[in-house]
C-alpha cells in the first residue's frame, strides 16, 4: 500500500489507515502491533507509524508498553458506554423536530436504504455502512443531518462493539426495529419512533455481554496489566 509523501500527510495517512483497521477490526482487540511490519505493508518509514501509534494510544486505541511492545486496546465497556450516551442523546432529541408529516423524500431513501438492508446473505460490514447511512438519513429527517459528523467521531470505541455484536447476531432484529421506527414517524407517532429508536441503540450493551462471556480476553479488566507478546492474536 503506497501512502502520499510529506512527514505530515504521511502522518495523517498512516493514522487514519490504522485508526480505520482497528475501529473495523481488522486489527482485533489485543492485536501485537510491529511497527517495522506496519510501515513495511504501508509503504512508509517507521517515524509516521511510531507517531500515529502515540495518537492512537491518546483515543484510546491502542496502548504502548515500555520495553514490551504496541497492542490493540482491548475493548472499553466504559468507553462505549460513554460514546452511547452522545449518540442516543443527539439521536433521541432529533426525534422532535422531525415535522408531520416528514419529508416524502427523505422517507423514500430512507426506504430504499431499508430494502437493501433486507438483501439475503448481506455481510457485516455492508449492513454497517447501510446502518449509518439510516441513522444520518434519521437525523436528515430532522434537518439536522450535519449533527451526524459529531455522532460519528464521538462513537469509534461504539463501533467497534457494535461490530462484534454484529458478528454475534444476525442483522434481522436490527432491520425490524429500523422499519418500526420509520414506519412510527411517517404515522406521526414520536412517542413509538422515541422507545423503538431507544432500545434499538441501547441493545449493544446486550451484544457486549454475549460476546464478553464467549471471548473475554477482547475486553478491558485492567488497564495497568502489562501484556506478554506472543504469536497469537490477543493478549490475556
Amino acid at each position: 500500500m503506497s501512502l502520499p509523501g510529506g512527514r505530515r500527510t504521511a502522518r495523517r495517512a498512516v493514522h487514519e489507515t490504522l485508526r480505520q483497521k482497528v475501529v473495523t477490526l481488522e486489527l482485533p482487540p489485543g492485536s501485537a502491533l510491529s511497527e517495522n511490519e506496519l510501515a513495511a505493508s504501508l509503504g512508509v518509514s517507521r517515524t509516521p507509524v511510531r507517531e500515529s501509534l502515540l495518537l492512537l494510544s491518546e483515543e484510546g486505541f491502542v496502548q504502548v508498553f515500555p520495553q514490551v511492545g504496541s497492542f490493540v486496546s482491548r475493548v472499553d465497556p466504559q468507553r462505549v458506554a460513554d460514546a452511547q450516551f452522545v449518540r442516543e442523546a443527539v439521536e433521541l432529541a432529533s426525534l422532535a423536530a422531525v415535522p408531520d408529516p416528514p419529508d416524502a423524500d427523505a422517507v423514500a431513501a430512507l426506504r430504499e436504504n431499508l430494502e437493501q438492508q433486507h438483501r439475503p446473505g448481506i455481510d457485516v460490514e455492508e449492513f454497517f455502512r447501510l446502518d449509518e447511512e439510516f441513522h444520518r438519513g434519521l437525523l436528515g429527517l430532522s434537518g439536522h443531518a450535519s449533527a451526524w459528523s459529531t455522532v460519528a467521531s464521538a462513537k469509534a470505541h461504539l463501533d467497534r462493539a457494535r461490530r462484534l455484536g454484529l458478528n454475534e447476531t444476525p442483522p434481522d432484529a436490527f432491520v425490524a426495529q429500523h422499519q418500526q421506527i420509520l414506519d412510527a414517524l411517517v404515522a406521526g407517532d414520536r412517542a413509538t419512533a422515541h422507545d423503538v429508536l431507544r432500545s434499538h441503540l441501547r441493545a449493544v450493551f446486550d451484544d457486549i455481554e454475549q460476546v464478553r462471556a464467549r471471548s473475554p480476553e477482547l475486553f478491558a479488566s485492567d488497564a495497568d496489566s502489562v501484556p506478554v507478546r506472543r504469536s497469537v492474536a490477543v493478549w490475556t
